[in-house]
């Protein structure tokens, strides 16, 4: 536990105005493991100094508090080698940072693996279940020199912070200057819903990672982080916008943000290397 405040206070110093710890309950009510509240730890005098730190980071509870504003987290399960894994799905929605014990081994690193299966539409799941199964990847720190890894996140998070949709648009070549924009995203970025900015942000960043990591030589498509889909073949006729070479081109490729159901279409672009992006707004056709 005393490491683990040590950690939570090396991300505080990274970022003291964006860092807030985000706990299942209260920190006075929390148990470190079953039988062991986190009462007894702090009751010892030599834990005093470890204590304090804790006491000093804003803090929130439940999880759910740190969620993006439009996002409850009730269609959505997260785990962790088979288990179910609240704290850490709570960092991924919220693009942050999972904080853990270092009670075993496979806490030791700065990224972990999980499977997050969602409620889709009917129509949005392969198997027409209206669930959707995928890997996600979430940071993840357990002891301070994982913090090391995460600081040039943290000042990039900094950096493209964004509350309004006009802030998207003014700062998209610091989000995700890899990609393109055809002109009427613009009026569609600065019209958003302030409670769909954080996570189009996230979704722009998601999509800015896995083209940069692309060689369209070897990779047909970039490494998505799960979030992208393909639109059925019923529904492409929705998805045709003039290119900014004055042709029509097909932007079947999408991926989705809250409030529901709020749709971001893009196709690839090899030559370039990029997703050109046509349209950020309401589901097309609804």
């Amino acid at each position: 536990m005393t490491e683990l405040a040590r950690t939570a206070a090396a991300i505080q110093r990274a970022d003291p105005v964006g860092t807030t710890l985000v706990t299942e309950a209260k920190l006075n009510e929390l148990h470190i493991a079953q039988g062991h509240p986190i009462g007894k730890w702090f009751g010892n005098p030599r834990n005093q100094a470890a204590w304090t730190l804790l006491l000093k980071l804003r803090t929130k509870s439940p999880f759910n508090t740190g969620f993006p504003d439009g996002v409850d987290g009730y269609d959505v399960e997260y785990r962790h080698d088979g288990v179910v894994a609240e704290g850490l799905g709570a960092a991924h929605m919220a693009d942050g940072l999972g904080v853990s014990l270092p009670v075993d081994a496979r806490w030791d690193a700065t990224t972990l693996m999980l499977e997050r299966e969602r409620l889709v539409e009917e129509d949005e799941s392969e198997d027409g279940s209206g669930t959707e199964v995928s890997l996600v990847r979430v940071r993840h720190a357990s002891a301070r020199p994982h913090v090391d890894e995460h600081l040039r996140w943290i000042k990039a998070s900094r950096d493209t912070a964004a509350t309004t949709g006009a802030h998207l648009w003014e700062k998209r070549d610091r989000i995700c200057p890899s990609l393109q924009f055809l002109p009427e995203v613009e009026s569609q970025l600065r019209s958003l819903d302030a409670l769909s900015v954080p996570v189009v942000r996230r979704r722009l960043l998601d999509l800015e990672e896995a083209v940069s990591a692309w060689d369209p030589d070897t990779q047909p498509r970039p490494p998505w982080g799960g979030d992208v889909r393909g639109e059925f073949e019923s529904r492409k006729r929705l998805c045709w916008f003039t290119d900014l070479d004055g042709e029509r081109q097909l932007f079947y490729l999408h991926t989705d943000y809250p409030p529901k159901p709020g749709r971001i279409h893009f196709r690839l672009v090899s030559e370039d290397r990029t997703v050109r992006i046509a349209y950020v707004g309401r589901k097309l056709g609804v």
